[in-house]
């Protein structure tokens, strides 16, 4: 299942390679990313298949995992208004977004607390 794990990592040189390379050594692949840094913390997001074996991956390595939900990922056009339509979808069915971000071949990643008015309301 497509789960998006949001991570908390030290803002410093090395700590994302530290917390990728555990994740490759674990044979977890990344199939999206989001990430922000500041105030002395990096927050990532990402999207990956096997959660138990990305928990496992990133614990071991000393990660600090913050929360973990089922993704809804859509394919998507990359075209203006995309991002745009998809959300007011979900708005207009009450879903309040926790993460939205871009994963590789086109793909929108979505999560909020209610995955499955979320797909609904996606259509996924």
């Amino acid at each position: 299942m497509a789960t998006d794990l949001s991570i908390s990592l030290p803002d410093q040189a090395g700590a994302l390679a530290n917390a990728a390379k555990a994740l490759g050594a674990a044979g977890v692949n990344i199939d999206g990313l989001a990430g922000l840094g500041g105030g002395g913390t990096g927050h990532i997001h990402l999207l990956v298949e096997d959660a138990a074996a990305a928990r496992s991956a990133l614990e071991g390595a000393g990660v600090t995992i913050e929360g973990e939900r089922e993704a809804v990922v859509v394919a998507a056009q990359n075209t203006a208004g995309t991002l745009g339509e998809l959300a007011a979808k979900a708005a207009d069915a009450g879903v309040n977004l926790a993460a939205c971000y871009v994963a590789s071949d086109n793909r929108l990643v979505f999560s909020s607390d209610d995955a499955a008015a979320l797909r609904s309301a996606l259509g996924a």
